[in-house]
């Protein structure tokens, strides 16, 4: 059974377009890039250009396998035709860790977004109501999730313009924001660019890749998308260009406009500088935006791993109720799984409200790297098949293959080892290594002891 049937083509070019954008901006940059700014200083946009160009060589190997052969199942299907069944069934699990995190951690982001407007209002009741609005949407239907993916997208990209023309206006004029004249030497007063010193930049790296999470789930629209061959690189290339000014570029305006010591964990750096630009509107309206980009994350990360774990359901590697689809075509049985791990992140927020974003986000890293290394990975193997006269490889290619593979992958790497030196709540994610892969093992294990008991079952069955 193939992992794609019976489910509805029903994103056009407009939706996967605004899907790939969508992905591409999140709440690691609303809000998360506060206190990594406030941790590590101006040197911080080194990080976000590092992990950006990694970025990019996963970009370009996800368009790659998806033109090769376009499915929902992505990374998934691929690992298993690739480099074997054991490796589809670790990434997808994986896959599902990020995206269960994630959704823990816009949760959490969207309760500390609300509390600007309604300080006495219960965070985790916040979260809870989220949480019931994107699994509605998500359960209506997929035309339903792409409209609205559509519109909460828009809403980012106009905010994140918005920023990008103010906070430029404001650092050529030398406009005093806060009291502080914004310009470039706010990269290097208070301190210096390298202020905290070079040790936290590289500590940073961990929350700068989850901050880029979700820009693969362009990969995974594939499969409901209308002619894949052309709009797939389109939306691809769009997503790489677009980490550059939006990521890289934002983090360089956020540094210039005020001195990286106004911003901090508890509120998005966009909502500071235009508060301290004086207009109060202005910052309620930037406050409303980054809510959306929380519940449109939250709202991707329910479809995605819909999609996944049904195509794991079909091959027998996850509970079957996930490989169910509704009347609507819409794979309830994983959405349903998922929301039951984020109604227990909101019981986390309950109790340790101050860190569960920073235990969400690093725990959700893990998922980040797994998927993107299998990316890359997969196109290496890809490459390979095709040398051999196997498959015919797609016109549109991951440059400086194979050697940028291996530098892809190193970098993840690195990013893990140096969770075991950073803080706390990281090392939480680092310790957590061993027992997801022990997880997994006895996991396979069982999956494959089921296979084996069905076989004898299978071979006795006429025709």
């Amino acid at each position: 059974m193939k992992t794609d049937e019976g489910y509805r083509h029903a994103l056009g070019n407009r939706q996967v377009q605004m899907i790939a954008i969508g992905g591409a901006i999140g709440v690691g940059l609303f809000l998360g890039s506060g206190g990594r700014l406030q941790a590590s200083g101006p040197a911080l946009v080194l990080s976000y250009a590092v992990a950006g160009l990694a970025a990019f060589f996963v970009m370009r190997a996800l368009g790659e396998l998806v033109l090769h052969r376009p499915t929902s199942g992505s990374f998934v299907d691929y690992a298993a035709e690739f480099v074997g069944p054991w490796a589809a069934f670790a990434s997808g699990w994986m896959y599902w860790v990020n995206w269960a995190f994630t959704g823990i951690a816009e949760l959490t982001a969207i309760s500390i977004y609300v509390q600007m407007w309604a300080p006495d209002f219960p965070r985790w009741l916040t979260a809870l109501v989220a949480l019931g609005f994107v699994l509605i949407v998500n359960l209506l239907s997929v035309r339903l999730f792409g409209e609205l993916e559509f519109w909460f997208a828009l809403l980012k990209v106009l905010a994140i313009c918005a920023f990008l023309v103010v906070g430029l206006a404001v650092v050529l004029l030398g406009a005093k924001v806060g009291g502080t004249p914004a310009g470039v030497g706010n990269l290097t007063s208070h301190g210096g660019f390298f202020s905290m010193g070079f040790p936290p930049v590289l500590m940073s790296l961990q929350s700068v890749v989850f901050a880029y999470s979700a820009i693969e789930l362009v990969g995974i629209a594939a499969g409901e998308t209308k002619n894949p061959e052309k709009v797939m690189p389109k939306a691809i290339n769009s997503v790489i260009w677009r980490i550059g000014i939006f990521y890289v570029g934002s983090v360089l305006l956020l540094c210039m406009a005020l001195p990286w010591t106004s911003y901090g964990p508890g509120q998005s750096p966009f909502v500071t500088v235009f508060s301290a630009l004086g207009v109060p509107w202005a910052a309620d309206v930037m406050n409303l935006v980054v809510i959306t980009a929380a519940l449109s994350s939250c709202n991707s990360g329910l479809y995605s791993t819909g999609r996944i774990l049904r195509a794991m359901a079909v091959k027998g590697e996850a509970p079957a109720v996930a490989g169910r689809l509704s009347s609507r075509h819409v794979p309830f049985g994983g959405i349903l799984i998922t929301a039951g791990v984020l109604l227990a992140g909101v019981v986390l927020y309950y109790f340790v409200p101050e860190r569960a974003f920073n235990i969400a986000t690093a725990v959700a890293s893990l998922g980040v790297i797994t998927t993107w290394a299998t990316l890359v990975y997969c196109q290496l193997r890809l490459r390979r098949a095709a040398q051999r006269g196997l498959v015919e490889r797609p016109s549109f290619r991951m440059p400086g293959s194979p050697y940028t593979n291996w530098l892809t992958l190193a970098f993840l790497a690195l990013v893990v080892v140096l969770m075991a030196f950073a803080d706390p709540d990281q090392r939480i994610a680092f310790f957590c290594v061993p027992v997801l892969v022990v997880a997994i093992a006895l996991g396979w294990r069982v999956v494959g002891s089921r296979r084996r008991a069905r076989a004898p079952l299978a071979d006795r069955t006429p025709g």
